[in-house]
């Protein structure tokens, strides 16, 4: 496409030092030229430089991402950025710590939150690249996007298609934090928690249900208790009742 700015090899192997921010603005124009501005053709774009930059050094790849997600001109720059590096084998193993909180900064929605969790902080945690530590603090924070983050991560410990393998001690270590959290948000995140970890150990789950049941807000128990029981979060809901799945 003309807006797309071609990357030698041996730049991206990284003999030479590209400039990251050139090419997060690549990114920009090519998406922004498309047709429509639909998930599935922009994420046709990045499943295409992901194949193109697959020899590409980590550190390149990161620093674009980063570019993208600091930019924050559009809502899709941030998924965009956390899926290059999760899908480049290199970028995603390079992940710590340090790295996960530079990608983390200005998080402000459920949408940005849990792309970010589902796609890197909870594959990494769940994988040994993130610590307990970073976790941790993120739930006691006061920021409300960040409390929620801590629990959203927990559902990569419980996907195996995540590299989780079922994670009781910790998942409720996360919730148990955050039981008396009030905020909406962080309330609908930790029934997700609940939900996702009663696939691997309902008796957990139904054991922290009865101990902290004066403490959790209504609709944790009663939509972790539904899907204990039947499966579903909504089971008597139509689809276009549903809502907010998480």
């Amino acid at each position: 496409m003309r807006n797309r700015i071609e990357i030698s090899a041996s730049d991206q192997a990284g003999s030479a030092k590209p400039d990251a921010r050139h090419a997060a603005q690549a990114f920009i124009e090519e998406v922004c030229a498309l047709p429509s501005l639909y998930t599935p053709h922009i994420r046709a774009v990045r499943r295409a430089r992901s194949r193109d930059w697959k020899a590409a050094s980590p550190k390149f790849v990161t620093a674009v991402a980063l570019a993208l997600v600091t930019n924050r001109e559009h809502r899709w720059e941030r998924w965009f950025a956390y899926e290059l590096v999760r899908f480049h084998k290199g970028a995603f193993q390079a992940l710590d710590d340090r790295t996960l909180v530079r990608f983390a900064k200005g998080l402000d929605s459920w949408d940005s939150v849990d792309a970010f969790g589902r796609i890197l902080s909870g594959p990494a945690w769940a994988q040994g690249l993130a610590s307990d530590r970073l976790i941790e603090g993120w739930s006691r924070s006061r920021d409300l996007w960040l409390r929620r983050l801590a629990l959203v991560s927990t559902v990569a410990l419980n996907m195996k298609s995540d590299g989780g393998r079922g994670d009781t001690r910790r998942t409720l270590a996360v919730c148990a934090r955050l039981v008396d959290d009030d905020e909406d948000m962080v309330v609908k995140a930790l029934s997700w928690a609940l939900r996702v970890l009663s696939s691997h150990d309902a008796p957990a789950v139904r054991a922290f249900l009865h101990k902290h049941d004066a403490r959790l807000a209504a609709r944790i128990k009663r939509e972790t208790a539904n899907k204990l029981r039947t499966g579903k979060k909504n089971p008597k809901a139509t689809d276009g009742e549903r809502g907010d799945k998480r």
